[in-house]
């Protein structure tokens, strides 16, 4: 599932006590921690990640925390706490809480006002390790605060889940019914090599390569493919496949393909020529409404990213409401 925490999708880390050694924004940045040896700032040793001063003459409860905004709102399934090369001074445990705030809250009102549910007891972490844990709550939230326990360093912080869309913002609109921002996401795909898929939808123009989702070189006589859960039940109008910046390995052509729920795939767009660095855009004039796309590449390659513009049905804004609702 797509990391809703990161700074792609929207994440910000909005608050924390206490960063004096390494900046909290650091724990959304979505690729992996580095490690330079021997590169000392005024402060020390430079990490890439989050790291607390050492707490001195407080109780045992005393602890570090800092604030993530999601980028969008969603049902959370499990978090990443990614103490990479943190060897000396990783926390000894963390704990993880959540709110859903609406509209755009103050770090004031965030760290005073707001109440505050654990979703991840307070649990044991192992130094330059990446230790997952399971989410189960159903409820939907806005933000997430990760407690550290007294203090030290974690260089990534994953937040894995599903985006809700609003229904406020969905009635009478024509959204991108494929973008993790409005509740699309990936459920299945042949290859990702060097890139996740996931990166096909998020918010945004790619700024490089390694923004989209790559695949390695096929030696066989098959295709690469990716599958898409819609926002909804919708009908398209409009599709956009974006090959920005793959230039020597952008897929030759691609074929689109829908359905509604479990019912056969029918062609949206039939195999078409590709270009490189490219954003082509296609009209679709299909009456049926779906749920899901599979989008085919041919052979293998890269692609930014893929939009799937179009308007829910009546169906669909009747389960985005129902959804809504369910995860107050």
């Amino acid at each position: 599932m797509p990391d809703l925490a990161a700074r792609p999708a929207g994440g910000a880390v909005v608050w924390a006590n206490d960063d004096v050694f390494a900046e909290k924004e650091n724990l959304i940045t979505p690729a992996p921690a580095e490690f330079r040896p021997a590169t000392f700032g005024h402060k020390g040793q430079i990490y890439d990640g989050w790291e607390t001063r050492r707490r001195r003459g407080t109780t045992g409860d005393s602890h570090d925390s800092a604030i993530v905004r999601l980028g969008v709102p969603g049902v959370v399934r499990g978090v990443v706490v990614d103490t990479a090369w943190f060897t000396g001074n990783y926390p000894p445990q963390i704990s993880v809480e959540a709110a859903f705030v609406d509209g755009y809250p103050s770090v004031e009102e965030l760290v005073d006002k707001v109440g505050w549910t654990t979703i991840v007891e307070r649990s044991v972490v192992n130094g330059d390790t990446r230790n997952p844990f399971k989410v189960n709550s159903t409820q939907r939230w806005t933000h997430v605060r990760l407690s550290i326990y007294p203090d030290g360093g974690v260089a990534r912080f994953r937040v894995h889940g599903e985006g809700l869309l609003n229904p406020d913002f969905a009635e009478d609109m024509t959204l991108d019914l494929a973008a993790m921002e409005n509740g699309g996401r990936i459920t299945a795909c042949s290859n990702m090599f060097y890139s996740s898929p996931n990166n096909l939808l998020l918010p945004g123009n790619a700024r490089t390569m390694g923004d989209g989702w790559e695949t390695s070189r096929r030696r066989d006589s098959g295709n690469d493919w990716v599958q898409l859960h819609l926002a909804g039940h919708g009908l398209l109008n409009a599709v956009e496949l974006d090959t920005s910046y793959f230039v020597g390995n952008a897929p030759g052509a691609a074929r689109l393909r829908g359905r509604a729920d479990d019912e056969d795939w029918f062609d949206l767009l039939p195999m078409t020529d590709l270009q490189p660095d490219t954003r082509h855009r296609f009209r679709i004039r299909d009456e049926r409404p779906i749920t899901e796309a599979r989008l085919d590449i041919h052979p293998d390659g890269g692609m930014a990213r893929v939009r799937l513009f179009g308007k829910l049905t009546e169906q669909g804004l009747r389960d985005i409401r129902e959804a809504w609702d369910a995860s107050a």
